[in-house]
């Protein structure tokens, strides 16, 4: 699998990544998002994750209240792996707290990834009892510390990405990436200024939920009954209503036809274009909860999209901008 730096690092990230929301157990109102996983199951998606190529993960302190980050770690040590050998993300939750949490908390995040560095630390959202330069501030101490490597944001708007890059580079250190929902089925960061600015200062994008809660699949296109039994919130959102179901449809169309043309499933295509449209800007961390996910996810690498493909999925997708 391709791999790209990571912002202005020498970390390099596989195209794909695998986002670990799911490994919270079930546990906290994050966490109850996703039925709790067996253990054998969270090796066995880690593991068809790693065969595949992926060398990165994302998880997150709000994540089952550190129960995803113990997960993965555990997971990766019972597989074999080493410090070093995969390339470890989590995030600081801000609200309600203030910067000087984020020295509070470092030995948490250490210990539940142990024997693991945290190679990339990230502020999760932007709301938080201080300010966007205290914060980063807090993180780079942690980085000159020798606590984490990089320092990324996560939900940060275009003028709040730029405020926490210029205090970071005031220490030397840069702002490596901003972890953001992007899908085929949300592209607002395109129109709001986000993604201009990544590319103007360095900046890797992080797609979270690039598949739009599994939308892009086609499956609750296909059978809309599987949608009530979804578990957490999901089957709420607008994009699940039948209306939303019609709004999506030609894009899901195409993207089957394209899928068959390739050989690969509409999710597989869906990924792809994220990851490529934008040149390297863009990587994709989709999330799994069975081994056939992990494996679908590194397959939507195996084939290049025609420029024509490219355009007609771009076309198609304008009006989620």
């Amino acid at each position: 699998m391709q791999r790209r730096k990571l912002g202005r690092s020498e970390i390099e990230i596989s195209t794909v990544g695998l986002g670990c929301w799911q490994f919270s157990e079930g546990f906290g109102l994050t966490g109850g998002f996703w039925e709790a996983l067996p253990a054998e199951t969270v090796q066995e998606i880690i593991d068809a994750s790693l065969r595949g190529g992926i060398n990165w993960f994302d998880t997150a302190e709000i994540y089952g209240r550190g129960r995803s980050e113990r997960a993965l770690a555990g997971a990766l040590t019972r597989l074999g792996k080493k410090p070093g050998d995969v390339v470890v993300a989590t995030k600081w939750w801000p609200f309600p707290r203030g910067a000087s949490s984020i020295r509070d908390t470092i030995g948490a995040r250490l210990e539940c990834l142990s024997p693991f560095p945290i190679d990339l630390h990230q502020i999760h959202q932007p709301f938080a009892l201080t300010t966007v330069a205290a914060q980063a501030n807090a993180m780079a101490d942690l980085v000159q510390a020798g606590k984490i490597r990089t320092v990324g944001v996560s939900n940060y708007n275009a003028r709040r990405m730029r405020a926490a890059h210029a205090t970071l580079a005031r220490r030397g250190i840069p702002l490596v990436s901003n972890q953001m929902q992007y899908s085929l089925l949300d592209r607002r960061i395109e129109s709001n200024g986000v993604l201009a600015a990544c590319k103007e200062l360095g900046i890797t994008l992080i797609a979270y939920s690039p598949l739009a809660q599994g939308l892009l699949s086609g499956k609750f296109h296909e059978d809309p009954s599987l949608i009530q039994k979804s578990p957490g919130p999901r089957k709420y959102l607008p994009s699940f209503r039948a209306s939303g179901l019609a709004r999506s449809l030609p894009l899901i169309e195409e993207l089957r036809k394209i899928a068959a043309a390739h050989g690969a499933t509409p999710s597989q295509v869906a990924l792809n274009w994220l990851a490529n449209f934008h040149g390297d800007t863009v990587v994709v961390i989709p999330g799994a909860t069975k081994r056939r996910h992990a494996e679908e996810n590194v397959g939507s690498t195996g084939f290049t999209l025609s420029p024509d493909e490219l355009r007609r999925i771009d076309e198609l997708s304008r009006p989620f901008l």
